[in-house]
This record gives structure tokens, sequence and C-alpha cells, in this order.
């Protein structure tokens, strides 16, 4: 048997997707991580000063750009290979015995994490095209204030003028309210399916993995609403 279809084997199975689940899943935990910390820079309320900086770094750095483009790979394989997980659990579940008591083996968000992902996914649209199209494929956003020609304005304004909208912001701590509950599932799920399990370490995993699922989407929900509401200036 050649090498590649090995490969294709491997992912054709239930066990192959969860594998592919996981490991797409972690890549995308660290990216949560790095965007959660550049967006953060706005609550040191300078104007936006060190946060241009940051999204100038993002968008210039030459390996930055290119895991971008790894990352977008990552985020469809992750979302195909949960829609194939998803046919393919509804295939193999016994009829009628989950449902009648749901909740004797699973938490509810875990059963509905394909809901779940279809709402980020409907976040991530809109916050692409708000703010990364703009940044990577217009003339529209200067990376800073002294960089900045007429008619353009820096990615810190941009932040601001979009989250005057609150229908926006609304819709931003929805998706994020959705992220928490995603990721309170998926965080453990994810080093569970590539086999990190310890009596040792399984335990520090799961607090890291709640405690991520709160601090995360909180701070990132925080954002709209604060600029929505002036605070951050």
């Amino acid at each position: 048997m050649s090498k590649k279809s090995t490969h294709n084997g491997l992912f054709s199975t239930l066990i192959g997707k969860k594998m592919l689940m996981g490991v797409t899943g972690i890549f995308l935990i660290t990216f949560l991580v790095v965007h959660c910390a550049i967006n953060s820079l706005i609550f040191f309320n300078d104007g936006g000063e060190l946060f241009n900086e940051g999204a100038k770094f993002m968008g210039t750095n030459v390996l930055i750009r290119i895991m971008e483009v790894v990352l977008f790979l990552g985020i469809i394989a992750h979302i195909v290979d949960a829609l194939l997980l998803t046919l393919a659990n509804n295939k193999t579940r016994s009829t009628g015995y989950q449902y009648q008591k749901p909740n004797a083996n699973s938490k509810w968000y875990s059963r509905w994490m394909g809901l779940l992902g279809t709402l980020i996914l409907m976040f991530l649209i809109v916050h692409l095209k708000d703010f990364w199209v703009p940044s990577r494929f217009t003339d529209h956003i200067a990376h800073s204030e002294l960089e900045k020609l007429p008619g353009q304005e820096t990615l810190f304004e941009e932040m601001k003028e979009v989250f005057e909208n609150p229908l926006i912001v609304i819709l931003y701590v929805a998706s994020m309210v959705s992220l928490a509950y995603h990721l309170l599932h998926g965080f453990q799920s994810a080093f569970q399916t590539m086999g990190w399990n310890h009596p040792k370490y399984t335990p520090i995993i799961q607090k890291t993995g709640f405690w991520f699922s709160i601090i995360i989407p909180i701070l990132f929900a925080l954002m709209p609403i604060v600029m929505h509401l002036g605070i951050i200036k």
C-alpha cells in the first residue's frame, strides 16, 4: 500500500477524522491566544498606538502572512471535518437510545457543537469583511497615524467606526458566548483526541480548558463593548 493511500485511508475513518479535528483544534486555540493578545492592546487606551503597532507587525511580517494561509487552511479543514464527523455520528448513532436520556453521557453544548460552530462561522465571515479584507486587500487602512494618507484610517479607527453599530456589538458578544461553549467542549476534547491523557496532567488540562473558555471569549466580547460605550478612545 502506498503512503498516499495510507493517509487517505486514515482520514477517511472516524478515528482519522477525530485526529484531524484535534490537530486543527489545537492550532486554532493557539491562534486565539495570539489574536487575543494583539487585540487586547486596545485596553492600554493610548489612542490605539500600541494596537496599530501590533496590527502592523501582523500585517507586514512574512512569517505571519504565511501562517495566515495555514490558518485559513486549518479553519477550512476544521469546518469540513466537523461536518463529516456529524454525518458519520448520525449514521452510527443507535436509534432512539441516546435521545431518551441525552444528559446521561454528555453536556448539552457538546451535542450542539455543530450549531455553535455555525454561529462562530457566521461571526467570522462578518469579522473578515469588516477588518481583515480592508487591511489586507485595500488601501483603506494605514498602519499608523504617521503613515496615514488622506482618506485612510488606522485599524484602530476602523474598529471604533464598526463598533458604533449596536447590532454588530450584539453579534460579537453573542458569538463569543457561542465560542465559550464551543471551547468548553473542544479544548479538552482536542487533547483527549490526540491521546494526551494522564492521571497527573488531565486535571490540569481540564482546569486550563475551563478558564481558557471563560477568559478568552470575555476579552474578545469586552472589546466591542468598551469601544461602543466610548470607554476606549
